[in-house]
């Protein structure tokens, strides 16, 4: 039996340790083996590893040149078998995830018991905003994002798209008028947001062409859930992903508006990550399980 990777094992670690009692604890293995394991390594190789005194051990110019190489080699070796180990391995320990709040409140939030029961040695911390957050600096694992993405150092795996669409309470319509064109909304009170992104236009397709109207409200809220809880409050029209409202509408709490002036205009949704070499069976987990079960298009 080749046993290339014991003698390689056996060398790196007395470097490391700097003595062959030492390299042999470690090993479990008696000083006397670890000793004629490095000789015969020596010996196949036809060079001088070490220099041995009574009081220290010294690498040779080649025992340097054998240790960087193989110490990369043991490195490779080790992250193989530990990616299959993991592949294999029931995901544990904890998960910190960052999602806008009417993402997590219409499509993360219904899927967590199912999820959790799959993975029962997992936990989970969801922190919910609309801001949009740096992902290193708030120490998510992983991060929802709606819309374009801009970070190049994170890496993302694609959930969805969710069209875009204008909404009105029926009590709001019954009360002001259903707008028939773009050019309507001028009379009607349109909501909108807050916080930093937001623009006070709409866009839409009148015609061959593709134009921004101005919207004009009294009211601005900083998290689209409360947007939308001012549209099914009757306080006015507002514009949101299809999956934010999707139950509204399919309840008839909102109906859309204005939806032969479309701009076939859709947010992309990302899972995003910080860009290791290999995901955690943690973060896997739960982006596998997010684009397989979250419901985002409409």
């Amino acid at each position: 039996m080749d046993n290339r990777f014991g003698e390689m094992e056996a060398f790196l670690q007395v470097v490391r340790r700097g003595s062959f009692a030492a390299a042999a604890k470690a090993l479990r293995q008696t000083p006397s083996a670890v000793s004629r394991a490095v000789a015969r390594l020596e010996a196949r190789l036809g060079v001088a590893l070490l220099r041995r005194t009574t009081r220290s051990l010294m690498l040779t110019p080649e025992g340097e040149a054998y240790r960087e190489q193989a110490a990369e080699l043991m490195d490779g070796l080790e992250a193989i078998e530990r990616g299959f180990t993991e592949s294999t391995a029931e995901p544990s320990g904890k998960l910190r995830v960052n999602a806008s709040v009417p993402f997590g409140t219409h499509v993360i939030l219904p899927l967590l018991p199912r999820f959790m029961a799959e993975h029962p040695r997992m936990s989970l911390d969801l922190a919910l905003t609309d801001e949009v957050i740096d992902l290193a600096s708030t120490q998510a694992d992983v991060a929802i994002r709606i819309g374009p993405l801009r970070d190049t150092r994170l890496r993302a795996r694609r959930l969805g798209c969710s069209r875009m669409v204008v909404v009105a309470a029926p009590s709001y319509l019954g009360a002001h008028g259903t707008p028939a064109h773009p050019d309507d909304l001028s009379e009607h009170n349109c909501l909108n947001f807050s916080f930093r992104r937001s623009i006070d236009t709409w866009p839409f397709r009148v015609g061959s062409s593709v134009s921004q109207r101005p919207i004009q409200g009294n009211f601005f809220g900083n998290s689209g859930e409360v947007v939308r809880l001012m549209a099914v409050g009757g306080a006015g029209i507002a514009r949101f992903g299809h999956f934010h409202v999707a139950a509204d509408l399919a309840a008839g709490r909102l109906v859309s508006v204005l939806e032969i002036f479309h701009p076939g205009d859709v947010e992309e949704i990302h899972a995003l990550f910080v860009g290791h070499a290999r995901l955690s069976g943690r973060t896997r987990a739960f982006v596998d399980f997010l684009a397989a079960h979250a419901t985002v298009s409409g």
